[in-house]
């Protein structure tokens, strides 16, 4: 290891101050606190939300009840439906207006989020490599197919509770409706809408909902969004009225839904709540096939491939009613298809009774027969242990055109097997199939957070995305060792982490830059650093569970995740929240140097010695090298010239320097005596904080026998200066290395700074040949054969 060694003689004071970290001066550019606390930022505790992050003794919260029919029209791919919501006022404020949420008018032409869409930028068209960077077909197509689509809501009535007409106000995927008088304080008020919309198909025009048509003509149809949905009042923002623009996704009420939804006959469905009538749309062997499954140890086929095949061939002209009710959810979706397959097993433990189910075209068998619902049973299982036991009836799985999208109880999934076109047979990816089993543990996990949890999705993405996905990470972790992740490791994030094209964490959902890193990943990879880092796993794991419980069905804010995380587990995460939820610092520690500062044993005989082996292990200067035994000197060929000083040199010990030491030892007591014969060795090692985000230090210390240390130095490391410290360490024999972050637990985005000494960056380059002269054959590429249209090359 390279370092400068220096032998130092302290004085008692020092020895006693060596034990201590040492500080650098604060730089000259003004004093950086990366430590001053976040109250400034956050808003003022009130008896509504308090101080701890707690819901207060004044909390509140509106409700929402639902009571709607709607009918499917599958040839038209339409719905239509009239519903009555009775709205509660649990604020303290009257209402003279309510704001309901008309979602699907993001699909009208003239919508907001068409006319404000553009491109990532004219060179990525202009100078596309490959079809990653440039215009693609499907991208052209939704463009086109959304400026002719006839989407969004068309509403035929707004009525109150005595059917008298009620004005309403339509601005873009918002509605405001007045009332006839104000809606006071501790009231409440009933009102009917009816509608009717096209649905789009969700390949062509994408979406968090939609229709697929499969080759065989019929038809699966994932519905969400589908209904008029008040839009929610709460106490720190009022009317969360911000416009549906696609990205920030949706802040809702808590209430009771009663939906009955007509179908095709043949079709099954999937829902948010019990069925209410199972006996008028299922038969008796589904029926018993249920009940089975309450209690199976395996899911149990309620629905067979082969009945779902047969009933692809034929398309019924009559209808059925299926009948839903759920309690205290946020939002209601749901699925219908005659092509599903339906499986289903019961998972009881604590509180939790619930009846985990996927449904599913053939084309997801066989990896969605295998891997759904079991993937839901484990998601239920391990976020339980994380926050609250599951309290809704059933859990669902469905597969469709909508690749990973979340309601209460329901959630659409994508991934499926590929056939052959040739040989007709089925697989699937490595990636599939993981896919599979973590947008399923995603999804399903939602239901913990935002659908209970319930945080304003439209304000703060990564509320219910960061969070969630930090607990699908720890599910992943439990389903198999060596689970192949694609976000959440802090090393996974460092490339984001030192890019310069991104937002704050804490930036409202419509504006995030590079959303799936932003709202995903890096709130992720923070809560991991927090979890195995900062805290350890029984103060967060404590912590994260006392918000979850704290608030379930209600709105927490990001201020009260922060509150109740420092409550919690007794920790000040200011710097911790500040760092990285509000800034775009990343995490760069490099050490630039080491000193070795061993203690001097004041003892001449000794020191001296040293202060020659220092001397005498210098490098021989290049003039002594070739003089040596080719240079005449006068002082050899007469030796009488030598005296005194040509036997002693400057590390001669005289006996003045032995009394003198003699006198100090005898002034010493037995206990500075023994101190001064340990033998330790210091080191004073210079830290730099390059990235910006302070950061614990993870010392990996490894000394001369080849035994290894970690050190573990928490944050505060940094309180004096954030940019540059000076750190003591104490071994007991000399140390040979040090390596900061040896485990990459901190996101650290340049490890090549993080050892002493530096360590060679392996790589590998690749060589090729170089292309013919000649450029392009004009004259050769004329003369080739002209195959026949549409023949495809061979493989």
């Amino acid at each position: 290891m390279t370092r400068l060694i220096f032998r130092a003689s302290f004085g008692l004071a020092a020895l006693g101050l060596a034990v201590s970290a040492l500080a650098a001066e604060p730089a000259n550019t003004g004093f950086d606190d990366k430590f001053r606390q976040l109250e400034e930022m956050l808003p003022t505790p009130t008896t509504i939300r308090t101080a701890s992050g707690a819901p207060g003794a004044a909390y509140w919260q509106q409700r929402a009840d639902y009571s709607i029919r709607a009918t499917l029209d599958e040839s038209r791919r339409t719905l239509s439906g009239s519903e009555t919501i009775t709205y509660h006022n649990n604020s303290p404020d009257a209402l003279s207006y309510l704001w309901v949420q008309l979602d699907q008018n993001i699909y009208k032409p003239n919508s907001d989020t068409r006319l404000t869409a553009t491109v990532p930028s004219r060179e990525a068209w202009a100078n596309a490599k490959d079809a990653d960077a440039g215009l693609k077909f499907d991208g052209l197509r939704s463009t086109l197919e959304g400026q002719a689509f006839e989407g969004g809501f068309n509403i035929g009535a707004v009525k109150d509770g005595s059917g008298r007409p009620l004005r309403y106000v339509i601005n873009r995927t918002m509605m405001r409706i007045d009332l006839p008088q104000p809606l006071k304080a501790g009231a409440r008020v009933a009102f009917s809408i009816e509608w009717n919309y096209k649905i789009n198909e969700q390949k062509v025009l994408g979406g968090r909902a939609g229709y697929e048509q499969f080759d065989d003509k019929n038809d699966l149809f994932e519905i969400a969004q589908w209904f008029p949905r008040m839009a929610a009042y709460y106490d720190t923002y009022g009317w969360q009225h911000k416009q549906f623009l696609g990205s920030g996704e949706f802040t809702l009420e808590f209430g009771d839904y009663d939906v009955q939804i007509t179908v095709p006959a043949d079709h099954i469905v999937a829902s948010t709540g019990d069925l209410l009538n199972p006996d008028a749309v299922l038969s008796a062997t589904q029926r018993e096939r249920l009940r089975q499954a309450k209690t199976a140890k395996a899911p149990v086929i309620i629905v067979t491939q082969a009945e779902a095949e047969a009933a692809e061939k034929v398309r019924s002209t009559a209808l059925k009613t299926w009948h839903f009710r759920a309690k205290n959810v946020r939002d209601f979706a749901f699925a219908s298809s005659r092509k599903f397959i339906w499986d289903a097993q019961g998972y009881k433990k604590d509180s939790t009774d619930v009846m985990a189910m996927s449904f599913y075209p053939k084309e997801g068998n066989p990896l969605w027969e295998k891997y759904s619902t079991q993937a839901i049973i484990h998601t239920i299982d391990q976020y339980n242990k994380y926050s609250f036991d599951y309290p809704y009836p059933t859990a669902i799985s469905v597969n469709g055109p909508v690749g990973g999208m979340e309601y209460p109880m329901i959630s659409f999934n994508g991934p499926r097997p590929v056939k052959d076109k040739k040989t007709g047979a089925i697989t699937y990816s490595k990636q599939s199939k993981y896919g599979l089993i973590s947008v399923v543990i995603h999804e399903v996990g939602h239901n913990y957070f935002p659908m209970i949890v319930n945080s304003d999705e439209r304000q703060w993405s990564w509320m219910d995305e960061g969070l969630n996905s930090f607990v699908q990470y720890l599910a992943e972790q439990a389903w198999e060792e060596h689970y192949p992740q694609s976000r959440g490791e802090p090393r996974s994030i460092t490339g984001y982490m030192r890019s310069r094209n991104q937002v704050p964490i804490m930036t409202n959902s419509e504006s995030v830059l590079q959303f799936g890193s932003n709202a995903y990943a890096k709130p992720t990879a923070a809560l991991i650093v927090l979890r195995e880092t900062v805290l350890g796993r029984e103060l967060f794991d404590f912590a994260f569970r006392e918000y979850a419980q704290r608030w379930k069905f209600k709105r927490p804010t990001p201020a009260d995740f922060f509150r109740t995380m420092e409550d919690a587990s007794g920790t000040d995460l200011d710097w911790f929240w500040r760092g990285w939820f509000y800034t775009i610092d990343n995490v760069d520690v490099s050490i630039d140097g080491i000193t070795e500062m061993n203690l001097s044993s004041k003892n001449p005989e000794v020191e001296q010695a040293w202060k020659k082996a220092q001397r005498d292990a210098q490098p021989i200067s290049i003039t002594d090298q070739r003089n040596k035994g080719t240079l005449p000197r006068r002082l050899d060929a007469h030796p009488e010239l030598k005296d005194f000083y040509n036997e002693h040199d400057e590390f001669t010990v005289t006996n003045k320097d032995r009394n003198k030491y003699n006198e100090s030892i005898s002034e010493l007591e037995d206990w500075q005596k023994a101190l001064l014969a340990q033998g330790k060795h210091l080191y004073l090692v210079d830290l730099s904080n390059v990235g910006g985000l302070v950061t614990p230090l993870v010392l990996e210390i490894t000394l001369a026998s080849g035994k290894k240390t970690i050190e573990r130095i928490p944050a505060e490391v940094w309180r004096y200066s954030s940019k540059k410290i000076t750190k003591l360490i104490v071994t007991d024999e000399p140390m040979t290395g040090l390596t900061q972050d040896p485990y990459w637990e901190t996101a650290d985005t340049d490890t090549s700074n993080n050892s002493w000494p530096r360590k060679v960056t392996p790589s590998r380059v690749e060589l090729f040949k170089g292309r013919a002269p000649g450029g392009e054959d004009m004259m050769r590429d004329f003369g080739t054969k002209l195959k026949p249209a549409g023949e495809k090359p061979a493989e």
